[in-house]
């Protein structure tokens, strides 16, 4: 990785983005993915890891919110298994030109289906790095964390297709972290994840 292309192994307009694909991982683009259920912790844990990261001052960072781009980039949809499809895909390929640009995409989203998961993997990795970080939090505990009574609504059958209740999470099958927040400090989660992202190489030694 970060070895000098030969003259003669391409066509000067492609050199360039070679260069890009293939640079040293401290200075490859990447993204987090972080997934869970509702009230799991994911969107607080993006949060803290956006301001741990933006500490370091060399990077350009964006935070990719489940809420957020519902709003601004997904607000015509629903939230049935095609729609939510849709609105996954819509955030990997953000974060896929995010990556391919240097920078790094920490997303935030239930997620709930493998098979999308898996797609925002592919097209993120086609640019640089791709972390999935599974919240395991339990529906117990994210129910106690039910502040906007939602899972409550859900159970009433007042909110239709809530994940988790009326509508699957498929549990990811590879994720490269999983964080249970009830079995740890948000302190001690972002240093885990921080900690990954360093053996891997994404993040240079501090």
């Amino acid at each position: 990785m970060g070895r000098t292309i030969s003259r003669w192994a391409s066509y000067p307009e492609g050199v360039a983005e070679l260069k890009k694909s293939h640079a040293p991982r401290p200075q490859q683009g990447f993204a987090v993915f972080f997934t869970g259920l509702s009230g799991s912790g994911k969107s607080s844990l993006a949060k803290m890891l956006l301001a741990k990261l933006l500490e370091r001052g060399d990077r350009t960072i964006t935070l990719l919110d489940g809420d957020i781009v519902r709003k601004h980039l997904s607000s015509e949809l629903g939230f049935s298994r095609e729609h939510r499809e849709i609105n996954i895909q819509r955030v990997g390929f953000v974060a896929s030109e995010i990556v391919k640009h240097g920078g790094i995409a920490i997303c935030a989203l239930i997620a709930p289906y493998e098979s999308a998961r898996k797609k925002v993997r592919e097209m993120v990795s086609s640019h640089g790095g791709f972390v999935e970080v599974y919240v395991s939090t339990s529906l117990e505990v994210c129910e106690s964390r039910d502040s906007k009574g939602l899972y409550a609504k859900a159970r009433a059958g007042i909110v239709k297709e809530f994940t988790g209740i009326s509508s699957p999470y498929e549990i990811p099958e590879n994720p490269e972290v999983v964080i249970d927040t009830k079995n740890c400090t948000p302190q001690q989660a972002i240093q885990i994840i921080v900690d990954r992202l360093t053996a891997e190489s994404f993040l240079a030694q501090q």
